[in-house]
Parts: C-alpha cells; structure tokens; sequence
C-alpha cells in the first residue's frame, strides 16, 4: 500500500461534485475487496537521475496551512478514531481509511462552521491543503511530509523546528519553513512515529535516540540530547547507477572511470572513504554494478542502503545481511541478547560460496574479518568516514585494532598493506548559492591511492594513482607495476591513462 494519502482515492476529480455545492474533494477510501489470488512482490521504484529541468523550479513549495487548527482537527480525528475502534486492533489500511472518513465528515462540520461565521465556505482549494496536513499529522511525518513526498529531495536536515534544510538530488541545498510549533511538538510527533512503527519503541528523555525505516524506505535519525531536537531522514532515490552515470555528473572523469572499471573486474579490494554526505554509498554502488550479474554477492550494512538485493536484474544472487542492536540482557561477553554485529555476520558468511563481499560502511573491527575475507583476494569493496585517503589508512589501522589486544599496530598495518589495493577517497564541497539560503553541492573523487606492503613501522607503502588538485577531480599520476597486468587484462587503457599524466598538469 502506498504511504503517500495522494495516491488513495480520497483525492477525486472536482468535476464529478455536485454543482451549487463548495465541498473538498477528500473522499473515503473504502478498502478493496479480498483478492483470493496470492500476494505479488511490492514493485521496487528504482529512480534514475532526473533532468536539470526538474530542478528549475527551485525549492520545494510547502504550502501553508492553519496549523492550530490542524492540530485541534487531529486531536478530534485521533478521539473519534479511538471510539470506532474500541478494543479492536485495525491493521493500517482500514485505520487510514477510517481517519480519512472522520477528517471527511470534519471538513463538512468546518464548511458549514464557516458559512454561518463569515457567510462562506472554505475554497475547494484551501480545504484539500487543510485535508491533507490533517491526514499527514494523524498518520504521516506532520509538517516533515510534503518534503518526503517531494521525488527531487534527498535528505532532509532539522535542527530543531525551526532550522530546517533540504538537499535535492541535484545537490542543491535549500532553507525551508517550520516544521512545528516548537521543539516539544516536533519531538511529540517523533514519539508518535516512534510508537507507530513495526517494531513500536519509546523516543523519550530516557531514550534520546531513535532510528526508524519509514514506509517509504526512508532512514529517519531523532536525537533529543542535543542543543535542539534534531532530525535527519536520508533517502536514497537513486539506486541503480553506473560509472558513466558518475563521469555525467562530474564526480568522477573517463579515465577514473576506466580504472576502477578495471579494477573491480580484476578483484582488487577497493575502500571508498570521505565525510559524512560525499557520496559514498552511491559510488558504492557504482563500483558494484561492474559486478558479473551471476557473482553471488554479500553485503553486510548496519542499515539496509545499498539495496543490492533489490536489484535481481543487475545481481542475480545478493545474501543481505543487516546488524541488530539486540535488547534485554547482557551476555557473558556484554553484548545485549539477539545483537548482531557486522563483524558476527561476515564470519557466518564464509560459508555461504559468496563471489563478494560487500562492507557497507568500516566502523570498527569489523575491518579484521574483511581482511581475512581480503587475503583470498575477494574483490571486496566497502566504505568508511575519512577526511584523506592517507586518513583512511590511519583509520583502518585503529579500527582493526579494536579487534582485540592480540592485534597489535604492526600487525594490522601489515595486513592491511597485504589486503587493500585501492583507496578512492571523495570529497564534497558546499558552494554558496545567489542569497544565503541556497546553495549546492559539489562531489568528486579527489585522489585515488594504490596501497602495497611497506616496511616497518609503516607497514605500507601507498602510489598516488589520481593526484588531488583543488576543488576538481584527481588527475592520473602513476599506476604501480605490481598492478599493471592485472588491471590492463581487465580493460584498463594503460596507454590513454599515461598519455594524461604525460599532459604535466602537476608540478
């Protein structure tokens, strides 16, 4: 069932209301009959890159809307909900249907409230925009809704109720209304989404974290131990993407493109590192994509955001594993019961024939059992937070650590050495827009680095492959011998790559 109350048939054609009469065109959803034939597969909404004309229309339009009055409408909806249902238990579909006909018959209350006021009726208009924040705030996101119902965002960003910023998929960036009355009413609305979910939990001052998959398949992050309520909800709208669909938007050029192209075929280990928001997951999947169709895949997230398994027509075969937090006791080893970490799961994995493995994001020591998984030469591709590609080297070092006490430095910089051949570090930068409440930004793969064995106490040795330049895409520099062959019997045009570097546009 769709989540969007635009797609239920509450929303009809004016031109079949009776004339004479101002009334919304909020309608009933009556719920289809039984269908005996079994359940279909949900259909998955693969989003492509949208056209530059997408995006000329600025940012989202959020249309107002008498927000006191919203609220009293929803505490009516929500009294007479409870009334109908008494002690029964509604599955969604027909409790939506039902605060659907309540918000009907109190949308007639308020026409007739308003005639006799002011001597008319609302606007057919103005009545649809005053249905749906009602709708929205009983059953959807409040406020936050019409952002998630916009296909052109793709994360929105609130600092309290009153900071709110929205990124497109183009990579603007734009400041936006309200999204409550005051940081108690957004954070009430989280409790009550909280509450709601599959799997209901509490978002109090108690609980101050909250992390929540809503209908749609978005991410949503709540804090209330910050200065402010925070909120981020992340969607990933494009989850088929190519290499070349990377070279079109600038984050990578032709030549990058045919490296790594090679490289993934030649089944070098490969870590994407960058910061927070880069692009990372979607150069992830980029790589993943030149994957053979019939390679069994597996990928270990602590959150589902690749979305590999998704994609039948692209990966045959994808064993998606996602961590779990566990809950009530603690065992022996301080873990809470039913936990699942990624690191738990790639062991179990080696059991399951997998062509790669697919480590969504490095957090810790998950990275010791990626190098076991590394030293059998898998073709391994994962993503960690970095701010360099010389950072990400550091920091697989420290993670690996965590492993335990009989991982020592020298130890894990050697393996890693052995293990990991390509670093391909992105970055992002900000670009101020015409006032100060647009913007845009701007992703690029900075530098790729070669990684080999090193003597100590390094315990690596790195070859710039991309050298960074400011504010643009890495130019070639070298490609190591030790990877020459594999990477030229993989398709890589070794020739064009040292005709660029040849170009001398490095000190």
């Amino acid at each position: 069932m769709s989540t969007d109350p635009m797609d239920l048939p509450m929303f009809t054609d004016p031109g079949s209301l009776e004339e004479g009469r101002v009334r919304s065109t909020f309608r009933y959803p009556r719920p289809a009959s039984p269908d005996p034939t079994p359940a279909r597969a949900p259909v998955v909404r693969l989003h492509r890159p949208m056209p530059a004309s997408s995006f000329a229309t600025g940012p989202v339009v959020v249309q107002d809307a008498d927000w006191e009055l919203v609220a009293r409408m929803r505490t009516e909806v929500a009294r007479r909900l409870a009334e109908q249902m008494g002690e029964a238990r509604w599955d969604r579909e027909a409790e939506e249907a039902e605060g659907a006909a309540i918000i009907r018959q109190l949308l007639d209350e308020d026409t007739a409230e308003e005639i006799v006021r002011v001597g008319q009726a609302r606007s057919v208009a103005e009545q649809e925009v005053l249905a749906k924040a009602v709708f929205d705030a009983m059953f959807g996101l409040g406020r936050i809704q019409p952002l998630v119902d916009d296909e052109r965002v793709e994360n929105i960003m609130i600092a309290g109720f009153d900071r709110v910023l929205v990124e497109l998929a183009d990579g603007t960036l734009w400041e936006m209304p309200p999204v409550a009355e005051s940081d108690a009413e957004l954070a009430a609305l989280l409790e009550r989404l909280a509450s709601r979910s599959e799997n209901p939990r509490s978002f109090t001052p108690a609980s101050p974290s909250l992390h929540l998959v809503l209908p749609g398949g978005e991410r949503l992050a709540g804090a209330r131990d910050t200065a402010r309520v925070s909120v981020v909800i992340r969607r990933h709208r494009i989850r088929r993407v190519t290499l070349a669909d990377l070279v079109e938007w600038g984050t990578l050029t032709a030549t990058m493109a045919n490296l790594l192209a090679a490289a993934v075929k030649a089944r070098l280990c490969i870590v994407v590192s960058g910061e927070q928001g880069a692009g990372k997951t979607t150069t992830l999947r980029a790589l993943c994509a030149q994957i053979s169709r019939l390679e069994p895949v597996g990928t270990f997230e602590s959150e589902y955001e690749l979305f590999l398994h998704e994609l039948p027509d692209q990966h045959a075969i994808v064993h998606a594993w996602e961590s779990r937090e566990g809950s009530g006791e603690r065992l022996s080893d301080g873990r809470l019961a039913g936990s699942r970490t990624a690191a738990q799961q790639i062991i179990d994995s080696f059991r399951f024939n997998l062509g790669r493995q697919i480590l969504g994001e490095i957090r810790g020591e998950e990275v010791w059992s990626m190098v076991k998984l590394m030293e059998s030469g898998s073709g391994s591709i994962s993503t960690t937070h970095a701010g360099s590609a010389e950072q990400t080297m550091r920091k697989l070092v420290t993670c690996a650590m965590e492993a335990g006490p009989q991982v020592s430095q020298d130890l894990a910089s050697t393996k890693l050495g052995e293990t990991v051949d390509l670093v391909v570090h992105i970055a992002c930068d900000t670009i101020p827009g015409p006032n100060s409440s647009a913007g845009r930004k701007h992703r690029y793969v900075a530098e790729v680095l070669a990684v080999s064995p090193g003597e100590r106490p390094r315990g690596y040795a790195t070859t710039k492959v991309f050298a960074p330049v400011p504010g643009a895409c890495g130019v070639a520099h070298t490609v190591p011998e030790d990877l020459r062959a594999r990477l030229v019997a993989a398709g890589f045009d070794l020739a064009g790559f040292e005709a660029e570097a040849a170009e001398g546009r490095l000190p």
